[in-house]
C-alpha cells in the first residue's frame, strides 16, 4: 500500500535524480525546468500528507470542548494559529489547509460505519499530487456553495471535470474556471450573485507617503467600461512600440500604462481633449439572442472573468454601445483569402468567441492581435478564420522564435485550440490545450 509518506520520498528521489543535489547555478534550463517541477511535486505530496493531520488537530480543538480543546491546551485560541504558527504560513493558508484536509478526510456515519471523502474526485487528485491545497480549495469551496441548489449527480461531474482542468493552471485561469463553472451549473444564482456584488462595490482614495492609492472592488457591470477604455489605451501604447526601433520605444510597464490611461481619462472627463484614441475600446457582451430578449439566462463580458446574468447584458446594452455575440451579417466579410494581410476588427471579434483572449496565456482579447497559423510570408497562409489565432504580443514572439506550432480542431467558435511545444521542450511534443475551452465545462 502506497501511503502519503511513501509518495514524499518517491518525490524527493525524483528531485535528485531531476538535479535538486547540486548547485542551482551548475544546472542546465532543462534540468532547471525538471528541478522546478520536481519541487512543485513535492511541496504537493508533503500537504497532501498533512492535510489529514491538520484536519484531525481542528477535530480535537472543537469549540464544544473547551479547556480540552488541543489547540487552547498549546496556547492558541483557534485550529488555524496553531497549524499557521507550527507551519509559519499565513492564517488563510493554514484555513485552506484545514478545509481541505476535512474535504477529503474520509467519513463516519452515525453508526459509525466508514463513508467516502464528502468530494472524492478532489481527495484523489490531491492525494496523488495532482492538485496542490490552493486549486483544491477553490474546487471545495464551490462545490460546497452549490449543495443546496445543484443536484448531487451534476456536482459530482463537475467536481471531475474541475479536476482534470485544474493542474497546470494559474491562479488566475483557475479563478476564471471556477467563475464560469458556478454560472454555468447555477444560472440562477448568478443575477442574486451580482446585487451582492453590486451592493458591495467601493472606491477608497489616499494619500501615503506622497503617491495617492485608489483601492477599488467593481462588480462585473460596474467595471467592464473601465476595463474596456484602459485597456483600449493601453493596447494602441503597446501596437505603436511593435513599429518603433529600441531606442524610440514607450519604455513605461503595463501598469505604468494602465495608471497614465486612467489619468487621460480623467483629463478627459475634465474637458481635456488630450485623451488618446482607443478604438479598441468597445464593451463586448457575448449572450445569446433569446436570453438577450427574454433576460433570462448568462452573458459574459470581454475582460471580466465572472459570469452576469441576461438582465444585466440588456442593461448594459442599452447603456452603452454593444457588440453582440453575433457575427458576419450580410454585409460582414469574415473571410479574405490573400486579399488582406491584416486580420480585420470582425474577424478578430469572431475568433475572439472561440479563444477567449491570448489562447496562449489567456490575456485579455483587448492585449491581442491576430496571428496567421500558417504564416502569411513563410507559408503563403491566408487571412481567413480558419488560419487564425488570438495570441498577446509576448505570446506571438514566442511562437516565432521558439518553434512553438498552433493546431485547431473543428471549426466555428466551438473548434478547440492546440499548442505543440517545440522538441527543445518536451520531445514528445504533446499538444496542450488552449484558448477558451481550457475553462469551459462540457455538461
Amino acid at each position: 500500500m502506497t501511503t502519503p509518506l511513501h509518495r514524499i520520498a518517491e518525490a524527493l528521489d525524483a528531485l535528485a535524480s531531476a538535479g535538486g543535489e547540486r548547485a542551482p547555478e551548475a544546472l542546465s534550463p532543462g534540468e532547471l525546468i525538471a528541478v522546478t517541477a520536481a519541487f512543485g511535486a513535492l511541496r504537493r505530496h508533503v500537504e497532501a500528507a498533512f492535510a489529514p493531520v491538520a484536519a484531525e488537530v481542528a477535530r480535537q480543538s472543537r469549540a464544544e470542548l473547551g479547556r480540552d480543546s488541543l489547540a487552547r491546551r498549546q496556547g492558541f485560541r483557534t485550529p488555524v494559529a496553531m497549524i499557521a504558527t507550527a507551519t509559519a504560513s499565513t492564517g488563510g493558508e493554514a484555513a485552506r489547509l484545514l478545509q481541505v484536509g476535512e474535504a477529503t478526510a474520509p467519513r463516519r456515519s452515525l453508526t459509525g460505519e466508514l463513508l467516502p471523502a464528502a468530494h472524492p474526485h478532489v481527495a484523489a487528485a490531491f492525494a496523488a499530487g495532482a492538485v496542490g491545497t490552493w486549486a483544491a480549495s477553490q474546487i471545495v469551496g464551490l462545490l460546497d456553495r452549490l449543495a443546496f441548489r445543484v443536484n448531487a449527480a451534476r456536482r459530482d461531474d463537475a467536481e471531475r471535470q474541475l479536476v482534470d482542468l485544474a493542474p497546470g493552471l494559474r491562479p488566475d485561469e483557475l479563478t476564471r474556471v471556477i467563475a464560469r463553472a458556478e454560472a454555468h451549473l447555477d444560472p440562477d444564482g448568478v443575477e442574486p450573485r451580482e446585487h451582492e456584488r453590486r451592493d458591495d462595490r467601493s472606491l477608497m482614495i489616499q494619500e501615503r507617503d506622497g503617491m495617492t492609492l485608489l483601492t477599488a472592488r467593481l462588480d462585473p457591470e460596474t467595471a467592464a467600461p473601465v476595463r474596456a477604455a484602459i485597456d483600449g489605451i493601453v493596447t494602441g501604447a503597446l501596437r505603436r512600440n511593435e513599429h518603433r526601433e529600441e531606442a524610440e520605444r514607450d519604455q513605461r510597464s503595463v501598469k505604468q500604462l494602465q495608471a497614465d490611461a486612467l489619468a487621460d481619462l480623467c483629463r478627459h472627463a475634465l474637458g481635456c481633449d488630450a485623451l488618446p484614441a482607443a478604438p479598441s475600446a468597445t464593451v463586448v457582451v457575448r449572450v445569446a439572442l433569446d436570453a438577450l430578449i427574454s433576460g433570462e439566462g448568462v452573458a459574459t463580458i470581454d475582460g471580466i472573468d465572472t459570469p452576469v446574468s441576461a438582465r444585466t447584458a440588456r442593461r448594459i446594452a442599452a447603456d452603452a454601445e454593444l457588440i453582440p455575440c453575433v457575427l458576419g451579417g450580410e454585409s460582414e466579410i469574415l473571410d479574405w483569402g490573400r486579399a488582406k494581410r491584416l486580420f480585420t476588427r470582425s474577424q478578430k471579434l469572431a475568433l475572439g468567441e472561440r479563444d477567449g483572449g491570448c489562447a496562449s496565456c489567456g490575456a485579455p482579447a483587448a492585449w491581442t492581435h491576430v496571428h496567421h497559423i500558417r504564416w502569411w510570408e513563410r507559408d503563403r497562409g491566408t487571412t481567413d478564420l480558419a488560419n487564425g489565432v488570438l495570441l498577446c504580443s509576448g505570446c506571438h514572439h514566442r511562437i516565432h522564435d521558439d518553434g512553438w506550432e498552433v493546431e485547431v480542431d473543428g471549426t466555428g467558435t466551438t473548434a478547440t485550440v492546440w499548442l505543440i511545444p517545440p522538441p527543445w521542450i518536451d520531445p514528445t511534443r504533446a499538444p496542450r490545450r488552449g484558448g477558451r475551452a481550457r475553462y469551459e465545462l462540457t455538461a
